[in-house]
C-alpha cells in the first residue's frame, strides 16, 4: 500500500477538515492510504508542557511519518499571509531528514484555509511549498482540468487547495467547489506517488 502523508495543523477546524477531504481523494486511489497527522502547538508564553498524544483527532507527526510516506501534503491556516508558527517550527527540526535526503523526489502539496477571502491564501500556499523544495520534493498543484477549479466562489487555486472560513463567529463548512478540489488534491498525488513507484 502507497502511503501518503496528510500533515496539518488547524487551530479552529477548518484544515482539519480539510484534511479529511484530501484524504478521502487520497482512499479514492486504489493502492493508495492516507495517514493524518498534526502538530502540536507552540507559545511565546512560558507554559506547561502539553500531552505527548492529542486529547482528539489525527496523533501527533514524528520525523518517521515523513520518512515513510510516498507523499506529502501539508496543510496549515492562514497566519498574515504565511503558515502557522506550529508547522513552521515542525518543519525546521527536519534537517536531518534533509541532510540524508530522505524526501528527495517524493510528490507533495499543500492547502490551506483564511478568515478573509483574498487573507493571503496564495502567499501561505507558497510559503509551505518552499521547505518542501529545500527538501528536493516534487510539487504538485491543480490544474485546471478540475473544473471547480474555474467555477469556486469561495477557495480553490492552482497552488492547492484552499478554503474561505470566514471572519467572527463559527467558520463556514467547506463548499461543494472546496471539497471537491480537496478531494482532487489528494487523489492527484496520491495517483502520481503509484506512478512513480
Amino acid at each position: 500500500m502507497t502511503e501518503i502523508l496528510i500533515l496539518y495543523y488547524s487551530r479552529h477546524g477548518s484544515v482539519a477538515k480539510m484534511a479529511r477531504q484530501i484524504a478521502r481523494g487520497v482512499e479514492s486511489v486504489a493502492g493508495a492510504s492516507a495517514r493524518l497527522r498534526t502538530v502540536p502547538p507552540v507559545s511565546a508564553d512560558c507554559e506547561k508542557t502539553g500531552p505527548d498524544v492529542p486529547d482528539s483527532g489525527a496523533p501527533y507527526a514524528d520525523a518517521r511519518d515523513l520518512k515513510e510516506c510516498a507523499g506529502l501534503i501539508l496543510g496549515s491556516p492562514t497566519r498574515f499571509g504565511n503558515m502557522a508558527a506550529p508547522l513552521k517550527y515542525f518543519l525546521d527540526g527536519t534537517s536531518g531528514l534533509w541532510l540524508s535526503g530522505a524526501l528527495v523526489g517524493k510528490p507533495a502539496a499543500v492547502f490551506t484555509s483564511t478568515g478573509s477571502l483574498h487573507g493571503g491564501q496564495e502567499t501561505t500556499l507558497m510559503s509551505m511549498a518552499l521547505p518542501l523544495l529545500h527538501h528536493g520534493m516534487l510539487l504538485l498543484g491543480l490544474p485546471y482540468t478540475e473544473p471547480a477549479l474555474s467555477t469556486t466562489q469561495a477557495g480553490g487555486t492552482p497552488y492547492g487547495a484552499s478554503h474561505h472560513a470566514g471572519v467572527g463567529g463559527p467558520p463556514r463548512p467547506l463548499t461543494r467547489e472546496e471539497e471537491t478540489l480537496c478531494q482532487a488534491l489528494g487523489r492527484r498525488v496520491a495517483e502520481i506517488s503509484l506512478k512513480l513507484q
